[in-house]
């Protein structure tokens, strides 16, 4: 979810957890710390008053985003093309599960 929320355009920190409804700001900081050690996401912080800083996809983070889109992209259509709902089956205890 980041990855297409930064795929847009540069983005700061409130933007981005506007834009990622349920995400928590600890999850969201933690998950940009981690895309930023791995070199996915490029972080930049500017010396002002309030602080500023800026999230942007960095060159391997554009690749990444690329070959993921393409895999959602079957995903997507494989979805909509399925009629028919998950099977279910219920125990004798009256737990439902999914198969």
């Amino acid at each position: 979810m980041i990855l297409w929320a930064l795929d847009e355009r540069l983005r700061r920190f409130g933007e981005l957890r506007r834009s990622l409804p349920g995400i928590s700001e600890k999850v969201l900081a933690q998950q940009l710390r981690e895309l930023e050690a791995d070199g996915i996401v490029r972080r930049t912080v500017f010396e002002e008053t309030p602080p500023r800083v800026e999230y942007e996809l960095t060159k391997a983070g554009a690749e990444l985003y690329s070959a993921l889109e393409g895999l959602g992209d079957r995903a997507t259509g494989a979805c909509a093309s399925s009629t028919s709902s998950p099977p279910t089956a219920k125990s004798s205890r009256g737990i439902r599960s999914w198969f």
